[in-house]
């Protein structure tokens, strides 16, 4: 691969990239991406085509694991490569906030207790309101603690490195701290909806708290010193919660309020509730989190 990228070089300046604006850098990147992620995919398809229904659900989830891991293997190799071909930068992991540090450790610790808490809590006041029901776990709680973690965690990391380090890091170099909030927020929110229509029609309603919850975590972000610990720990503990309580069918709703106020389709960050928790959230990280915002590690 490296002879072939060092080929590819000779015929294209990549330094030149730097000098394109954001949405040039980032569609070029994005590119360069693809290019090498559909070989593998067409090997994957190829492979699981010949001994497997594809329309089996099962085989579904199983292609879209591989598939998506793939994508996430080669974008992680692929940013130190970028880093010293466009911006002659020795690392931008660093850049980006995701160091291996004490502090960052701690604060992905802190993250991961706030964001499971906030999940927690919009449950357990539902409850208390009488607007569901608390089950047992249809399985062992260990089991969704455990299943749950590898998920958010893989989830936060993918993310979080994705969105809030390479998409913001190319939005900031162009744009006001502001818009490239607001734009990758948006974003974020946006690619959530690569669904067949009818799915997306149905899933509206959770744009504004996906747009809150990619707002929440810049910040988080931001307020330490551009770290990557807070931000990834904050979504990491959403989802982790949410999976034990999801997959381990843990609640029943009442009925007696509308999804609008719960969340539609069972996801409470869709639901008014839980745009106001997403809104004391934002406010609450800005006022107390360290007062260090955008500067760059």
């Amino acid at each position: 691969m490296a002879s072939n990228c060092e080929s590819r070089t000779t015929m294209i300046n990549l330094s030149q990239i730097k000098n394109y604006p954001a949405p040039g850098r980032m569609l070029s990147f994005l590119l360069v991406l693809i290019i090498l992620w559909l070989p593998g995919l067409a090997l994957i398809y190829a492979v699981m085509g010949s001994t497997q229904n594809l329309e089996d659900p099962g085989t579904k989830n199983l292609l879209s694991i591989l598939t998506m891991g793939l994508l996430t293997i080669e974008f992680i190799a692929l940013l130190p490569w970028w880093g010293r071909k466009v911006y002659q930068h020795p690392n931008l992991y660093y850049r980006y906030g995701l160091v291996f540090t004490r502090q960052n450790g701690l604060l992905l610790l802190q993250g991961l207790a706030i964001g499971s808490c906030f999940t927690f809590a919009l449950f357990i006041i539902q409850g208390l309101l009488g607007w569901l029901t608390w089950q047992p776990p249809r399985l062992s709680i260990v089991q969704l603690a455990l299943e749950g973690a590898a998920t958010s965690l893989g989830v936060g990391l993918g993310e979080g490195l994705f969105f809030r380090g390479w998409m913001l890091d190319e939005l900031e170099r162009d744009y006001t701290l502001t818009i490239a909030l607001i734009v990758d927020a948006g974003l974020y929110a946006l690619l959530h909806f690569l669904k067949p229509i009818p799915v997306i029609l149905a899933s509206l309603p959770e744009f504004p708290g996906l747009f809150l919850l990619g707002t929440v975590v810049i910040i988080a972000k931001r307020q330490h010193r551009n770290l990557l610990g807070m931000s990834i720990g904050l979504h990491a503990g959403m989802v982790w919660a949410y999976y034990i309580i999801n997959v381990g069918q843990m609640v029943k709703y009442s009925g007696r309020v509308s999804d609008w106020i719960t969340g539609i389709n069972g996801n409470p960050i869709s639901g008014l509730q839980g745009l106001i928790f997403l809104s004391i959230l934002i406010a609450l990280i800005s006022k107390f989190s360290s007062k260090v915002q955008g500067e760059r590690i």
